[in-house]
């Protein structure tokens, strides 16, 4: 009989509808920003938690919509009139909404599974972890909507409810992250640990996964709303009421204190494998990470061009190309450790931009530059970025292929004419003095020190 109901339920009330515009709503997130987790699982669970930031609200208005169906159609006291237990009645539309919810989101993220196993060379089990947290998140919403629709049956509780719950999951984490007025503006607050009992999750690095034990005291905590959610909708008697506030209470006093701080950086790891060295030895060694092994193809010309060009000038020149291991650093839970050194026969590049497909984009003829400037650049942390040494990278770099820097985009016309000096005044040296001072200047950026790197920009140097 109750599977009976159960099926009515499925092809009569709003459940379907829900589960539709969830789908729709996920998929066109997810699809209009394929750039962000194409080639990677891990991106995908992580986006995939992120766009609760949107499902949830939806699924919080749509189990209110539910929830005030009897009061809508005046049938509450015909049904208190019989002997048949609450829960009974509600338990199989309850189980239409869950089943509907979680299909959409098991199918959006499929969907957008097409995007990443074409180039995917690394398959982290520990994203199928991050992602079904998102399972008890959308239960949870939608019955605890039912239950706000139930107990406030109105036609303005369901949007209410989903402004409500966009504020608690989209803007609550910006707001616990706000600088402190004072002294350090400039610092951040670290995110409490109750952060974490959100289900949404932002900002982490494509070297990186979530720690399982977060993702498992997550989901303990909300399995326990979502049993609150689903005791509140069959509650009759004051008594019941407060009982069923119990296993969210519990589910908090038992996550809590064993979630880290720092929101989603301080739950974050460095995924050994997703960092092992993929290499292409037909020539010059070039290495990418595991978890970027699609993009090695694009990535090995461009590379050995590079170190052609070096082995040319540069005395004791770099001879394979790496792609770095550092963590982009703003997802970094601690930025004061300084990274392990490369070796002098190395250069390390940074990631190439990823396009929506998964593969590297090279258009702008960015990345050939950037791979001349990295061989005088050391992984010694924090390094700069602009100023004096960033100038001289420039000019370092456009050495190696014989012309003048190429001019910036919104780079004023006084610091063009200023690297355009630094470059002439360094090739009229004779081409020993040239090469004697480009070698200084590699050994000392190697040892992370920038002084005998900036001196090229100086035309009085002896």
């Amino acid at each position: 009989m109750t599977a009976r109901i159960f099926r009515i339920e499925l092809r009569r009330s709003a459940a379907l509808g829900i589960g539709v515009l969830l789908l729709v709503t996920g998929a066109a997130l997810l699809l209009s920003s394929t750039e962000f987790f194409a080639g990677r699982w891990m991106q995908l669970a992580v986006l995939a938690r992120s766009i609760l930031m949107v499902l949830l609200p939806l699924a919080l208005a749509g189990g209110a919509w539910m929830g005030r169906r009897d009061a809508r159609h005046r049938v509450g006291e015909l049904f208190a009139s019989t002997v048949r237990p609450r829960w009974q009645r509600v338990v199989p539309t309850a189980g239409a909404l869950a089943v509907t919810v979680v299909t959409a989101y098991v199918l959006v993220f499929v969907i957008a599974a097409g995007w990443v196993v074409p180039t995917s060379g690394y398959f982290p089990s520990a994203s199928i972890v991050v992602t079904a947290v998102g399972v008890p998140a959308l239960i949870a919403a939608g019955w605890l909507g039912m239950a706000a629709g139930r107990a406030v049956p109105r036609v303005i509780t369901a949007p209410v409810l989903a402004v409500v719950g966009f504020v608690l999951v989209g803007l609550a984490p910006e707001l616990a992250m706000a600088p402190d007025t004072g002294a350090e503006i400039a610092r951040f607050r670290p995110e409490p640990a109750a952060m974490l009992l959100l289900p949404t999750i932002n900002g982490l690095d494509d070297f990186q996964t979530i720690m399982t034990r977060v993702s498992l005291l997550q989901a303990l905590w909300l399995v326990s709303l979502a049993a609150t959610g689903l005791l509140l909708l069959s509650a009759v008697r004051r008594r019941a009421i407060a009982f069923a506030v119990l296993p969210a209470v519990l589910g908090v006093a038992v996550a809590l204190p064993l979630l880290p701080v720092g929101g989603a950086r301080g739950a974050a790891v460095v995924d050994p494998v997703a960092i092992e060295l993929v290499c292409d030895n037909d020539g010059p060694q070039v290495c990418v990470r595991r978890v970027h092994a699609g993009l090695l193809p694009d990535v090995v010309g461009p590379a050995r061009q590079a170190l052609g060009m070096m082995a040319a000038k540069l005395p004791d020149a770099p001879v394979r190309a790496v792609q770095t291991q550092q963590v982009t650093f703003w997802a970094r839970p601690d930025r004061e450790t300084a990274p392990a050194r490369h070796a002098a026969d190395t250069i390390v590049f940074d990631t190439p931009t990823i396009n929506r497909l998964g593969r590297a984009d090279l258009s702008g003829d960015y990345f050939l530059p950037s791979l001349l400037e990295a061989a005088w650049q050391q992984e010694c942390g924090d390094q700069p970025v602009l100023g004096d040494v960033y100038r001289a990278r420039m000019v370092a770099a456009a050495w190696l292929t014989g012309r003048p820097p190429a001019p910036q985009p919104r780079w004023a016309p006084e610091e063009m004419a200023l690297l355009e000096s630094a470059y002439q005044a360094l090739v009229s040296l004779p081409e020993a003095e040239q090469r004697r001072r480009m070698a200084t200047a590699r050994e000392g950026v190697l040892a992370c020190r920038d002084d005998e790197l900036v001196a090229i920009m100086s035309k009085d140097r002896p």
